[in-house]
């Protein structure tokens, strides 16, 4: 009792603090004043070179950021003999300026493509900063629809992708191939990985989490399995960048599908032995991952890993009303 009373009261917190960030002014959430502009150092990012003329933004704070300009996820870039593709422009317009003005530091190329991972706000809030440059936008499947339905409490300027990618796309930047695939689990049917063969780099958007709890909230548990099975299988050697976390490699792909089958196995468990749902909120935080950032999200794995797992609400339509249950600043993550 005394476990659920304190995951219920970190809960509190996390939606308490969730809310304040929701609850200030637009104009402060979406651009830092003229005398500060945005730098990596103010963003919480790192750049690092992830292989020829790729790079990644390394977002480093922990979840919820102390203020909405802190970036929360990473971000890619990717530059050919004739172009540039972007990844993911972060949570708001400032962050995506930035992510363009660091772009112009590392070549004098054109950005030709953004492309959005899937749908949740802290990849797609930065699409103004594309927009505003008349850069098309990618994405995939629901994106579109997503964002305008389930990301307004969070995003106050909404820029959808204006081109939608559905099955497999390649595109050239001269010689460089930049390869776009599909895959499932995380966000309803939005998320794509971005892999540029020549240099054996993977961009998984939010299918990866390393060394962070994953936002679990409109994911599916089995396809997300299958889809980190798969990428283990197909990208055994890539160098990875993980929508959350440090680079990594097949290792940090394992790791997160380790993570997983624990919470099916946990699930399971709980359904056999008729535990209840109060019960396996009560589950303590393994002390193997007792270093990793976004602890705020574990209590609603568990919560996710009871509902697909124990009760066998994995459905489309299940899943939808579970994340439609859940409190607005949790949301689209």
């Amino acid at each position: 009792m005394k476990q659920l009373r304190r995951w219920m009261l970190g809960l509190v917190v996390l939606v308490t603090a969730l809310g304040l960030m929701a609850l200030q002014p637009r104009a402060t959430a979406q651009t830092p004043s003229a005398e500060t502009p945005a730098t990596l150092a103010s963003a919480g990012l790192t750049l690092e070179e992830l292989g020829d003329g790729i790079y990644g933004l390394i977002a480093s704070v922990d979840f919820p950021p102390a203020n909405p300009n802190l970036a929360i996820c990473n971000g890619g870039i990717i530059i050919g003999s004739d172009g540039v593709v972007v990844i993911d422009p972060f949570q708001n317009e400032a962050l995506g300026d930035l992510l363009f003005d660091t772009v112009a530091t590392l070549t004098e190329l054109p950005v030709k493509y953004v492309v959005n991972t899937h749908y949740h706000f802290d990849h797609t809030g930065g699409n103004p900063a594309a927009a505003s440059r008349d850069l098309p936008i990618l994405g995939r499947g629901p994106i579109r629809d997503f964002m305008l339905t389930r990301n307004g409490d969070r995003d106050p300027n909404i820029t959808p992708p204006e081109v939608i990618i559905d099955g497999a796309w390649d595109l050239w930047l001269g010689e460089r191939q930049v390869q776009i695939r599909e895959f499932e689990g995380h966000s309803g049917g939005t998320d794509v990985i971005v892999y540029v063969p020549d240099a054996d780099v993977l961009l998984t958007g939010d299918l990866l989490f390393n060394e962070r709890f994953p936002y679990m909230a409109d994911g599916n548990i089995r396809a997300w399995q299958a889809s980190l099975a798969a990428l283990i299988a197909d990208y055994p050697t890539a160098t990875v960048l993980p929508g959350h976390g440090p680079v990594t490699d097949v290792d940090g792909l394992e790791a997160l599908k380790t993570y997983l089958n624990q919470l099916v196995a946990l699930a399971l468990d709980w359904k056999a032995n008729g535990t209840t749902q109060a019960e396996a909120m009560t589950m303590a935080l393994p002390a193997q991952y007792s270093t990793f950032k976004f602890q705020a999200l574990y209590p609603g794995n568990l919560e996710v890993a009871y509902q697909q797992i124990t009760l066998g609400q994995d459905d489309a339509a299940s899943i939808q009303r579970y994340l439609a249950a859940q409190p607005k600043a949790l949301q689209a993550l």
